[in-house]
C-alpha cells in the first residue's frame, strides 16, 4: 500500500460507522442526542507540508487552518480544537510556535481545549496534528462530496495557484518582484479559510469540500465521490494579479495553478437556479465566487481551454 489511496481504501473496512462517510469526505459527522458534530485532524510534517525555514508562528497557522478549511467545507463553525505537539530541544522554535497557535485560534474563533505532547528525537522532522470539532447550523443538512448532480454547476470561493507559486518562490524555481513574492509567500504560509462563508453556502449546494491537493485532483475525487461527471474550463480558474504577475495567464500557467494545491478555499456544486441565492449569501460576506465547470452524466474528469477539449496533464495534483 504504497499511495494514500489504497490506504484509505484498506481503512474502508474498518471505518464503518455512518459518521465515517465511508472516508471519502472532509471530516465525519457524528449524530448524538439529537446534536451533530463535525470532527476533522489534519497533520503537516516537516518537510512534505513546510519548509525547515518556514516560521514556527506560520507553521501553527496553518496547522490551525488547514483544519478550519475542512470546517469550513462542512458548512460548520469552529467550536474547538485538540493538539498534539512534538517537545524537541528548541525553546525559541516552541515558544514562536505558541504565540501562531495562539493568533490562529483567535483568529478563526477555535478555542483549544486539549491534546497531548510527545518527543521528538532530535534531527528528525517535525510532525504536528490538530483535531478539530465544529457544528453545523441547526436544520441544514452538512454538504458531502458525494451529492452532486447532472446538470450542477462547480463553483470555487477564491483564486488558484497563489500558494503553490509561493512555494515555487521560496524554493528560488520562480522568480518574483518584492510585491508578488511576499504575497505569494504568505498564502502559502498562512491559508485563509473563511467558516462563515460555508456556513451560508451550506443551504444553497448540492456537494462541497476544500481545495488542499489540487483543484483538479479535488474536482476528480468530487465527482468519482459523486458518481457523475465533472467538467471543468481552465479558462475560467480566477488567478489573483499576484500570480498572473509571476506566472502569466496561459494555459501552462493555468495548468499549474489547478494542479499545484494548498489552495484551502471551497470547492462546490449547486444547480444553476441557485446562482442568484449563492451571490447574495458570499457578497453578504464580501466574497466572489467563481463559477468554472459544471457536472455531467458519467464519470471522471475533463477539461476545456476556451471552449475547446484538452487532454488532462499527466499530475493532477498531490498525492501522499
Amino acid at each position: 500500500m504504497t499511495t494514500e489511496a489504497a490506504f484509505i481504501a484498506a481503512l474502508r473496512a474498518i471505518a464503518t460507522s455512518p459518521a465515517a462517510r465511508g472516508l471519502a469526505d472532509d471530516a465525519a459527522v457524528l449524530d448524538f442526542g439529537g446534536s451533530r458534530l463535525v470532527l476533522t485532524m489534519d497533520a503537516i510534517v516537516e518537510g512534505v507540508h513546510f519548509l525547515p525555514q518556514d516560521p514556527p508562528e506560520t507553521v501553527a497557522w496553518k496547522l490551525v487552518a488547514t483544519n478550519v478549511s475542512d470546517l469550513a467545507a462542512k458548512g460548520a463553525m469552529p467550536r474547538g480544537c485538540l493538539l498534539t505537539y512534538p517537545l524537541g530541544a528548541d525553546d525559541a522554535w516552541d515558544t514562536s510556535f505558541l504565540a501562531g497557535l495562539q493568533a490562529a485560534c483567535d483568529t478563526f474563533a477555535i478555542p483549544l481545549i486539549g491534546g497531548d505532547t510527545v518527543r521528538q528525537p532530535q534531527g528528525t522532522p517535525r510532525s504536528l496534528t490538530l483535531v478539530a470539532l465544529g457544528e453545523p447550523a441547526a436544520g441544514v443538512a452538512v454538504p458531502s462530496r458525494s451529492s452532486a448532480r447532472a446538470g450542477d454547476r462547480l463553483w470555487v470561493s477564491a483564486p488558484i495557484g497563489d500558494a503553490g507559486l509561493g512555494l515555487a518562490v521560496l524554493q528560488n524555481e520562480r522568480d518574483a518582484e518584492p510585491a508578488s513574492r511576499a504575497a505569494l509567500i504568505a498564502t502559502y504560509r498562512s491559508p485563509s479559510p473563511n467558516p462563515a462563508l460555508g456556513a451560508v453556502l451550506a443551504p444553497h449546494v448540492t456537494a462541497m469540500m476544500d481545495v488542499s491537493d489540487g483543484l483538479l485532483i479535488d474536482s476528480q475525487r468530487l465527482a468519482a465521490a459523486s458518481q457523475v461527471a465533472a467538467l471543468v474550463d481552465l479558462d475560467q480558474i480566477p488567478l489573483s494579479q499576484a500570480f498572473v504577475t509571476v506566472a502569466g495567464d496561459d494555459r501552462k500557467a493555468r495548468l499549474f495553478a489547478a494542479s499545484a494545491g494548498d489552495d484551502y478555499c471551497l470547492l462546490f456544486t449547486a444547480p444553476i437556479e441557485a446562482t442568484a441565492s449563492l451571490q447574495e449569501a458570499a457578497a453578504a460576506h464580501h466574497t466572489v465566487l467563481y463559477r468554472i465547470g459544471r457536472i455531467m452524466n458519467g464519470r471522471g474528469l475533463s477539461l476545456t481551454w476556451n471552449g475547446e477539449a484538452m487532454s488532462l496533464p499527466n499530475r493532477l495534483g498531490y498525492e501522499h
